[in-house]
């Protein structure tokens, strides 16, 4: 893995004290402002890859950087990052890391490991990352994340001898954030996109092409067949539950969500936010302010600007 050799990290950080980066404008910063990066299981163990490096100083000024937004972009392909960070220079480095990709033959032996158990494939299906997939993945013979020095490769441009850098860390910080946001990210690293592992493990997306929205492959044909009889839970409270509504009590109540904001928050995030407050708890405050003023509209208590 590394690139520029062996370094004494106590040496060269007391030689060569850590230089103050240019102020950069319109970058990626970290939502976690204190504390560690990454609030799900599977992006600590993203961060734990970076820590077990061991690379000093240049852990701290690595998460400095990514909240301060010193990294200008970022980009993520099959099996590769690329991005850009603001350093002392007036020209970014160039950041780059190649994750060893699995085969597809790989892919097919883990796709029936997971199809084996239903949970593995319901929890994927739906955009969730299973607590015990990392097992599924040895009990094939395979890695989620980099274990071995070969799965992992960075480089960077600048002139610092240690691999990883701070440039390098910044970003690490930062994809472990977006892992949370969207874990099949992790996948996308290893070679397969989203769309590909749904397909392998017997789904589809719906016309909306959201995951949350998927026909999953039952366990068995007995099941479908069930499914199919059954049909769309009723909307009607009193089919549902088995009893009809008193007459006169309304059916519908008229009031401001408990939840606000409800669906900003089941889209999450924006991918690798730019602005320069969090964008979810911005957007919640807006909407708390807003609600009580759309609810008189709608009783017709308050009329909109220019309404007639």
């Amino acid at each position: 893995m590394a690139r520029k050799g062996k370094v004494f990290y106590g040496f060269y950080d007391s030689c060569f004290p850590p230089s103050t980066p240019r102020k950069a404008r319109g970058g990626i910063k970290a939502q976690s402002r204190r504390g560690t990066f990454g609030e799900s299981w599977w992006a600590k163990r993203w961060i734990e890859v970076l820590e077990s490096f061991h690379i000093g100083a240049r852990l701290g000024r690595g998460r400095s950087y990514a909240r301060q937004g010193q990294v200008l972009s970022i980009d993520i392909e099959k099996g590769k990052v690329s991005a850009e960070v603001q350093g002392s220079r007036a020209r970014p480095y160039r950041v780059n890391m190649k994750v060893k990709v699995l085969g597809m033959k790989e892919w097919k032996k883990l796709a029936k490991t997971l199809s084996s158990q239903a949970i593995f494939a319901a929890k994927l299906l739906a955009g969730e990352m299973p607590e015990r997939i990392e097992e599924a993945f040895h009990e094939s013979g395979l890695s989620l994340f980099p274990d071995k020095r070969t799965d992992l490769k960075t480089d960077c441009s600048c002139p610092d001898w240690s691999n990883p850098c701070k440039h390098i860390a910044a970003v690490f910080y930062l994809l472990g954030e977006e892992f949370d946001r969207d874990p099949f990210l992790i996948f996308k690293l290893r070679g397969m996109e989203r769309e590909e592992l749904i397909g392998l493990l017997g789904g589809r997306p719906s016309a909306k092409g959201r995951l949350g929205r998927t026909e999953i492959m039952s366990a068995s044909e007995g099941e479908q067949e069930a499914q199919a009889e059954t049909g769309p839970l009723s909307v009607d409270p009193g089919l549902f539950w088995g009893q009809a509504l008193p007459e006169d009590e309304p059916g519908e109540e008229v009031r401001i969500p408990g939840l606000c904001a409800a669906l900003p928050k089941q889209l999450g995030s924006f991918p690798f936010w730019r602005g320069q407050e969090s964008f979810l708890p911005t957007l919640e405050a807006l909407y708390r302010r807003a609600s009580p003023g759309g609810m008189a509209v709608f009783l017709g208590e308050r009329r909109l600007p220019g309404a007639k």
